[in-house]
């Protein structure tokens, strides 16, 4: 049967849908991060896992070994990969979220007084009541990015953010 655009349609097979190609999917996906508030997430890297597998690969000859037993040994590799995967830091446009090992805190830009650095480049939140709460793989070379997603609640000390919001000034197209 033809179409009113003389194409060959098959009668049996409904109504017609539109194509939908992996461009398409891709495209959505893109507008959709572009339509979120900008987070960061701060954690210790995936590759420590590796060390951790070698981890395991080396207890277990201790652990089915001549003394019964040992099998607990792999506790220590798999509290290590809790760790690994559970601690990190996010900051967004409200604020901090902080999760460790065993706790979650929320902190908002408006409980912060300021940021300290250690003497480890360790950074750490200070609260308005001079508590310090540790921010877990934050090092002070993220402190721009925090600024960044922080929209204006943090400041960032090294200068490297100040003409990101400033657009570039057009010169005139005179050509000389």
């Amino acid at each position: 049967m033809l179409d009113t655009v003389g194409v060959l349609h098959d009668p049996r097979s409904g109504p017609e849908r539109p194509r939908c190609t992996i461009f398409d999917v891709a495209e959505e996906k893109q507008q959709e991060q572009a339509n979120e508030a900008p987070k960061a997430v701060f954690k210790i890297p995936n590759t420590a896992l590796l060390a951790i597998a070698f981890l395991v690969v080396c207890v277990t000859p201790v652990a089915f070994g001549d003394v019964p037993y040992l099998q607990w040994l792999y506790v220590f590799p798999i509290a290590l990969a809790v760790f690994v995967i559970r601690t990190r830091t996010t900051a967004t446009a409200e604020g901090l979220e902080v999760r460790t090992l065993f706790g979650r805190r929320d902190l908002p830009w408006s409980s912060l007084k300021g940021l300290a650095i250690t003497d480890k480049a360790k950074v750490r939140a200070v609260l308005k009541d001079e508590t310090k709460v540790a921010l877990p793989a934050v090092r002070t070379r993220h402190l721009p990015v925090i600024s960044l997603v922080s929209a204006g609640h943090m400041a960032d000390p090294s200068g490297l953010t100040d003409d990101v919001g400033e657009a570039p000034e057009k010169t005139g197209g005179s050509g000389e």
